[in-house]
């Protein structure tokens, strides 16, 4: 907790007073360009990795970056009201499906662990991504353990994207060019950011 007190004294003390215009600007409201979709692990920092300031990105992390498909419910859903609030309130203009390397959450799908017993919030969030485990699996029977992990970061990221276009008003925004969307795969001990591209269905590095 002290190194936290003191990350807050000097954020007041230093960065806070570089940007103390912006800060005043804030005030009045959010205008973010990009809905920025990412995994909740510890390890990845949305505005550091695109050097983008507070106000800049509306931030939706969970574990493993999932997008539930769209529905009419009733029921207390986080991701899917804020992706609503992104989109209809504040009119972003991108939406970024950001996953990573070493994903715990994917891990879990190749590689069941019985400590998923013990989390069975966990659990149950996780079969949200079980028809891409289920197809790594499938298609990629003699690739190495760590491989099938890498597949599935990328092919759960290009999952999520699909996933998007099921909500009604994505779907209308892109086709009318109002709204882009992106998959990303972030490489956590490289710093190597590889974007999706649609038309060859390959993921290709985006920041070397």
């Amino acid at each position: 907790m002290q190194k936290l007190i003191e990350g807050i004294m000097k954020f007041r003390r230093e960065d806070f007073e570089a940007h103390q215009e912006l800060f005043k600007g804030l005030e009045k409201g959010q205008n973010p360009h990009t809905l920025f979709i990412c995994c909740s692990d510890s390890r990845v920092d949305p505005n550091m990795i695109t050097k983008t300031l507070p106000g800049e990105l509306f931030i939706i992390r969970n574990i493993a970056n999932i997008v539930p498909p769209y529905r009419e419910t009733k029921e207390y859903v986080a991701t899917t009201s804020a992706i609503e609030y992104a989109v209809l309130m504040l009119g972003v203009e991108n939406i970024i499906v950001c996953g990573h390397s070493n994903c715990g959450g994917c891990a879990a799908c190749i590689n069941p662990s019985e400590e998923l017993n013990e989390l069975p919030h966990t659990k149950k969030w996780l079969e949200l991504i079980h028809p891409v485990r289920d197809y790594i699996i499938r298609e990629f029977k003699g690739e190495e353990l760590e491989a099938k992990g890498w597949m599935m970061e990328q092919f759960n990221v290009v999952e999520q994207l699909k996933h998007l276009m099921t909500f009604p008003y994505i779907k209308e925004k892109v086709r009318k060019n109002e709204l882009m969307l992106s998959g990303w795969h972030y490489i956590i001990e490289t710093g190597e950011i590889y974007i999706y591209n649609k038309e060859d269905g390959e993921f290709h590095p985006g920041n070397k």
